[in-house]
Parts: C-alpha cells; structure tokens; sequence
C-alpha cells in the first residue's frame, strides 16, 4: 500500500509542518521586532521546551490534517482501481521553512499532493478530488460532536486543547480545499459533477 519512499515522504512532511506551524499552536510568548529581527538568533532557541512543544503540537494537530487529507485522495483512486501515489511537495516545503526562518506572518504552500495515474470518468474525479476535503470534515466533526458532551469534557480535559485546535484547522482546510479555484479540490468536485451530470 505505501512504498519507502513515501513513508519518507510522510515523515519529512511530518517534521517539516512541525517546524512550520511550531508556535502557530501555542500562546505568543512576545512580538519580535521585525526591524531588528535576527533568523540565526531567534532560531538557536529551537531547542527550549517551549519550542520543541509547539514543534510537537504542530506536528501532532497539522501533520494529520494534511496526510489523511490526502490519503483519502490515494484510497479513493486506489479504490477506482488506479495507481496512486503521495509525495511530499518538497520545494514548497522548502519555501515553508524558509519564509517561517523568515518570520513571515503568513505562509502560503501546498505540503503533500497525491499523483493518480488511470483513466477516470468525471463523476470518479469529482469523487477523488471531494475525499480529501471530505477526510477534513470529519476530523473536523468527530471533536467538534466530542466537545459538545459534557461528560466527555469533565473526563477528558486535558485533551480539549488539542481537539479544539485539530477541529479549527480540519475545517479551515475542509473551507479552503472547495473554493471553487482551478487547480484547488473545490474546482475538480464542482467540475467533474457538471461534466458527469450535463
């Protein structure tokens, strides 16, 4: 089901999110001055606690939003009976790292992508381009339902956080991935349902 190279692949992506997204999760500790802003400086404190918590929740809450979103891409070709395949997006991963070396406040930059390889109907595009999104609504769902009973929050509280944080980012992507965009999900699911349906 997954070669080597995409376990590595997933790992890399992993690591790489986690060091994008590291204090993205946690409470700002204070404003860097962007005028004086020194990336070498700033970053030999990777090693703290406060740092390497944030680089863990990163990778925990942002990594699985974006690999399951496109597993469910290569599960639902597979399904069709094609080959697919994940990769890593290693050069904009790449330029996520450097723009977050950077202290850009907003980082823009496809993680993953699944290649698909097999002829498809339009109906079975639109399909494989909504299980991304589709994975993202319900990881968005399931804390989201968790969080509204009572006794699961008295129970669990130490978990709120996280599950508040993995609902908020699974339907940014849920909301992001359907725009109606060319190259986005959106455009493929809307597309492909059009040409299937007229």
């Amino acid at each position: 089901m997954f070669s080597l190279q995409e376990l590595l692949d997933i790992v890399i992506m992993t690591l790489a999110l986690g060091f994008i997204f590291k204090d993205v999760f946690l409470p700002r500790r204070a404003v860097i001055n962007t005028e004086n802003y020194d990336p070498i400086a700033h970053y030999r404190s990777l090693g703290t606690r406060y740092d390497m918590h944030g680089f863990v929740l990163g990778m925990m809450i942002a990594g699985p939003a974006v690999l399951f979103h496109e597993l469910g891409h290569k599960l639902v070709a597979m399904g069709f009976g094609m080959s697919a395949e994940f990769h890593a997006a290693y050069f904009w991963l790449g330029l996520g790292v450097i723009l977050k070396l950077m202290n850009f406040g907003f980082i823009f930059f496809v993680p993953a992508y699944v290649s698909i390889m097999g002829a498809t109907t339009p109906l079975q595009s639109s399909a494989i381009a909504f299980a991304g999104p589709a994975v993202n609504l319900i990881l968005f769902l399931v804390p989201w339902l968790l969080l509204k009973n009572k006794a699961f929050v008295k129970r669990h509280k130490k978990y709120l956080a996280l599950m508040v944080l993995t609902s908020r980012i699974n339907i940014f992507l849920f909301i992001f991935n359907m725009l109606p965009i060319p190259m986005f999900d959106g455009w493929k699911v809307y597309s492909g349902v059009i040409q299937g349906l007229f």
